[in-house]
Formats: structure tokens, C-alpha cells, sequence
């Protein structure tokens, strides 16, 4: 079995929950779908985590903001988490995250963080026919922080969910697992609070973490 995580934007209060849980399932061969980092303050502790397990990582929006020092066309919000993650982040974790790639091939499953028409920033609403045009049988990507799974005739798609900021109405951090035929999703709780407090201590007012709370907010950022 493999463990398939995503969007960990980083909180790593969530990250070491959903790393936890992995871990009592006996799960070592973890793949990360991209967004590593923005919105949370943690982002050191998130890229040191992922790096010391080895964990197989692809490159998010959020990421190659920070990577290509860009911005976000969409969130202001997103911007001014960004410009403190930049005061914040080590060299050597920015220049790993520079060596993440675009997409995946890894046990028959095709990896990306957005979707397979633009790999780091498509909202995909997944359908057959959109499957339908490409080749393979197993598809997970991240970016919409929508935990989901479907079946089409012959392909099956998941989205693992969001570790670090949920958008689906249930605030726990979210992963899923493959176990060679499908994939079952999962939650878990963390401590919230600390995220909150974190951000709170970094200089950052309620209206960036408030939606840790509610996590229906903040779509399409």
C-alpha cells in the first residue's frame, strides 16, 4: 500500500497527524501531490519532514511561486503569506523545492497537482470524458482541496483531500491510501488551535487562518 497526500500549505500540525496515522498503518512509501507551502507559517518544519523521510513530492502552485518568486493572480492573501514564507524559508529547502517535478509515474498511477492539461494550477472536474483522452488507468491530483474518489469504466481517479486547509466542509486533514486496485480515503483531527496561534505569533490577523475552522472558504486560491 501507498499513502497519497496533498496541499499541505505549510501546517504542520495537520502534516503530523495525517504522517501518524500512515504510520499505524505500516504506510512507508508516501507521495506527495504538490503544495508543500503558502498559507501557514510552518513551512520549514513541513519541507524538513518530507525530506528526511523521503517522501516523493511534485511541485504545486503554491510552490512555484515561491520557486520562480511569482504571485498569485487570484489572492491577496495568498501574496502577503507568500512574502512571509520568503523571509522564512531555508536555502536548502528552497532549493529542493526547485527540484520537484512537474508530474509522476510511480505504481501504475499518474501523479499531478492540478490535472493533465495544466499539471500545477487546472481545477479539474474530473469525467469520463475528460479520462477518456488519456492513457493510463489510475489518476490522483490535488490543488482543489476536495477529498473525493471516482470510478469511470475503466479508470479510477481520487483527489486525497487537503492535509493543511480542507474545502469540503469537514476541517480534519485528509489523505488517502492505494492498496494496488482503488483507493480509500481518510481524515484525521489535529490541533487547530496551534495552527491558529502559530499564525497568530507570526504577525498574521484571523482572516488568514480563520478558515482552518470553516472549511468551506477559500476556493480557487
Amino acid at each position: 500500500m501507498i499513502g497519497i497526500i496533498s496541499d499541505i500549505h505549510g501546517n504542520y500540525e495537520a502534516l503530523k497527524q495525517v504522517l501518524l496515522e500512515l504510520d499505524k498503518m505500516s504506510i512507508a512509501d508516501i507521495y506527495c501531490l504538490g503544495d508543500i507551502v503558502g498559507y501557514y507559517s510552518q513551512v520549514n518544519e513541513c519541507c524538513n519532514e518530507l525530506r528526511e523521510r523521503n517522501i516523493k513530492c511534485i511541485m504545486g502552485n503554491h510552490d512555484w511561486y515561491m520557486v520562480s518568486n511569482s504571485f498569485c493572480p487570484r489572492s491577496q492573501s495568498v501574496n502577503d503569506c507568500l512574502k512571509y514564507q520568503r523571509t522564512i524559508i531555508t536555502q536548502e529547502n528552497l532549493e529542493w523545492l526547485k527540484t520537484l517535478p512537474f508530474w509522476r509515474l510511480e505504481h501504475n498511477i499518474s501523479m499531478a497537482h492540478g490535472g493533465w492539461t495544466n499539471p500545477i494550477d487546472e481545477y479539474l472536474e474530473p469525467d469520463e470524458e475528460y479520462f477518456g483522452k488519456i492513457d493510463g488507468e489510475y489518476f490522483v491530483s490535488g490543488h482543489t482541496h476536495i477529498q473525493r474518489t471516482d470510478k469511470y469504466e475503466d479508470k479510477i481517479y481520487c483527489n486525497p483531500g487537503s492535509v493543511g486547509q480542507p474545502r469540503d466542509g469537514d476541517n480534519r486533514a485528509a489523505f488517502a491510501v492505494y492498496d494496488g486496485a482503488g483507493f480509500k480515503l481518510f481524515r484525521v483531527e489535529y490541533d487547530i488551535d496551534k495552527t491558529c496561534e502559530l499564525m497568530k505569533k507570526a504577525g498574521f490577523s484571523s482572516y488568514y487562518y480563520g478558515s482552518l475552522k470553516d472549511a468551506s472558504k477559500r476556493l480557487h486560491s
